[in-house]
């Protein structure tokens, strides 16, 4: 790998350790700015490397390091969050591999892109709250409200984020070429 690559897989997975500390806090699940960090990641890295960033996000908050929204630590699997974090990993790849393959990048295309990798997100942030909350937490809570909790209040703020990446990345992914 070059030594280019190395900087920049390093700084998006430091960058998005930052986006966790920057949160709105809501009910179950609060809102960062980690996925637009993660779907620049993809975007910009490219699948592999996007999500090499990710997988070093999350690997750096399992070994210990307090990365995540509540700290870290092998025991943070066991968080109703937790879920969010492996999508990021997938959503990086999702985006990065469409991105790789627009040959013109515009905004509706960027947007489409980050909203696949969204989808991501939210399928393993959703699932893995509502199992956390009723196998490990033993709080009976139906997947309405995971869905609900996990996605439905959330979403809105996601939305933003994916209009402004796909701004940002149609301006920026043409000149960097």
């Amino acid at each position: 790998m070059k030594t280019k690559n190395l900087i920049l897989v390093s700084l998006f997975a430091a960058l998005t350790a930052v986006g966790a500390f920057i949160r709105i806090p809501i009910p179950f699940v609060p809102f960062t700015l980690q996925y637009l960090l993660c779907a620049f990641a993809g975007i910009l890295l490219g699948p592999k490397l996007g999500a090499l960033s990710q997988i070093i996000y999350v690997g750096m908050g399992l070994i210990g390091i307090p990365v995540f929204t509540e700290g870290g630590g092998i025991a943070y699997v066991f968080k109703p969050t937790f879920g969010y974090l492996i999508g990021f990993i997938v959503a990086a790849y999702v985006i990065g591999k469409i991105a790789e393959k627009i040959q013109d990048i515009t905004i509706p295309k960027a947007f489409m892109a980050t909203l696949s990798g969204l989808f991501f997100v939210y399928l393993f942030g959703v699932v893995h709250l509502y199992l956390i909350t009723n196998l490990y937490l033993g709080q009976s809570k139906s997947f309405y409200w995971a869905l609900f909790y996990g996605f439905i209040v959330c979403v809105g703020g996601d939305l933003i984020l994916s209009i402004i990446i796909a701004i940002v990345a149609a301006k920026i992914l043409p000149r960097i070429s």
